[in-house]
């Protein structure tokens, strides 16, 4: 299939967070992928630095992934998910279970890391509801945050042009502060030194509105979405104390940072610091079917499942997708799962990230280049921004490399990278051997 093919018509998708009338006029097409490559519609290999959009985690076309969905499909293509059931969403969740180390034993399904956390955020506020605690209602996000595009996700999240255009959002929200200060911690290595205190701003928000209106805190252990802003030391066993002090549940998106992209199962696990429920979606499946989940503690589940007066006969949440569950989706996933296992992807990720590390910091000094962050594997490289033209040199950078056969990600004047887990140190020298290049010739 040639891009420029008459019989190709681009013109009825509206294509999602892309600017559609610059894209059409000179798209950038793949049609198929294996391992750490696309294939694009020249016939061209383009590293994947990226892993799709941050969930590829195991890399494309996965044989046991495949061969799952395609047994699925034959099985059974659809299943009911209200007072109805099949028998993958059961393993799935005890998998998960597992791959939590037990700490979080139930799962909630959704279709998607946005349906996740609207689902959060629901559960976070019956469940004080359910206790008898309903004047909690409250839910505190922070800027820059991301998470999802559903209108509670939107209104928790603190990136502007997500929110600006669709109104007042929810009522009673409130915002932490970005973690991000450039003027003392620029070019950390793994977690800044500075700026664990910025935790203590709930203290502030918890005397503004006082502790009994506020349901839950929602962040992201590792900001990705809006330019890979990792969390300064301490910061996130800070904000748990508060939480923990006035009796504010916690929430992780883990949507990104969930799949070993930290190199371990989540990154809670990595800091060593437990929230109260995780969102999570894009690696559950390896990316291949869209699904997401919300695993939770077993106290708030127990919370639901003993409510006082509740009959056993009654639905303890009002809620759920018609997709919950889908069975190609918990097919994938278990599959994903195995994956990470066997092929030991999770240790590799850990293993190559002092050199993963190693391979950003080279590009310090290059033109251009005012930042460089980076946690497991994941990278963010910022860019100094044109006068008058926010973003611009980020995007000609995006465009620069997907025309020397590497893929990265851009927001505002970051690029940014999360390569599939099953990289190699090779991999790993062409993609900042790549960004080099395409810095050294950037204007």
């Amino acid at each position: 299939m040639d891009r420029n093919d008459p019989e190709l018509d681009l013109s009825a998708y509206w294509m999602p967070f892309t600017a559609n009338r610059e894209f059409k006029a000179d798209p950038r097409l793949l049609i198929s992928a294996a391992g750490m490559y696309y294939t694009d519609t020249h016939g061209k290999q383009i590293l994947d630095g990226t892993a799709g959009l941050w969930c590829v985690n195991a890399g494309h076309g996965q044989p046991a992934v495949v061969k799952a969905i395609q047994d699925m499909a034959g099985q059974l293509d659809f299943a009911p998910s209200f007072n109805m059931g099949h028998p993958a969403p059961f393993e799935l969740a005890r998998r998960l279970a597992d791959f939590s180390g037990r700490r979080f034993s139930h799962a909630f399904f959704t279709g998607s890391g946005s349906e996740a956390v609207d689902t959060a955020l629901k559960m976070a506020l019956a469940y004080h509801r359910v206790r008898g605690d309903g004047a909690r209602t409250r839910l505190i996000g922070r800027e820059r945050g991301y998470h999802g595009v559903g209108f509670g996700g939107i209104s928790v999240g603190g990136m502007v042009n997500n929110r600006k255009y669709f109104g007042p959002m929810l009522g009673g929200v409130d915002h932490l502060p970005s973690t991000h200060l450039p003027d003392r911690n620029l070019f950390s290595r793994g977690q800044p030194a500075h700026g664990d205190y910025l935790a203590d701003e709930l203290e502030r928000i918890v005397a503004l509105h006082d502790a009994s209106t506020i349901a839950a805190v929602i962040v992201e252990p590792v900001a990705g979405s809006t330019g890979v802003l990792v969390p300064p030391k301490g910061y996130l066993e800070r904000l748990r104390a508060i939480c923990d002090k006035y009796g504010i549940l916690l929430i992780f998106d883990e949507v990104i940072t969930g799949f070993g992209r930290l190199g371990a199962p989540f990154a809670t696990q990595y800091f060593g610091v437990e929230p109260d429920l995780i969102t999570c979606a894009k690696g559950l499946t390896n990316g291949a079917v869209p699904m997401g989940a919300v695993l939770t503690k077993p106290h708030l589940y127990e919370t639901f499942m003993s409510a006082p007066g509740a009959p056993a006969s009654g639905i303890e949440l009002f809620h759920g997708y018609t997709y919950s569950g889908h069975p190609l989706a918990c097919a994938a996933a278990i599959a994903t799962l195995k994956v990470y296992a066997e092929q030991r992807l999770i240790e590799n990720a850990a293993a190559l990230a002092p050199y993963w590390e190693e391979g950003l910091q080279s590009l310090r000094g290059l033109p251009h280049v005012v930042d460089l962050r980076n946690l497991g594997l994941i990278a963010g490289i910022e860019l100094a921004s044109r006068p008058g033209k926010p973003g611009a040199r980020a995007i000609d950078a995006f465009k620069s490399a997907f025309d020397k056969g590497l893929m990265v990600r851009y927001t505002g004047d970051t690029l940014a990278m999360s390569p599939p887990l099953i990289i190699e140190k090779k991999h790993i020298d062409q993609i900042f051997a790549t960004l080099a290049d395409v810095l050294r010739t950037l204007n």
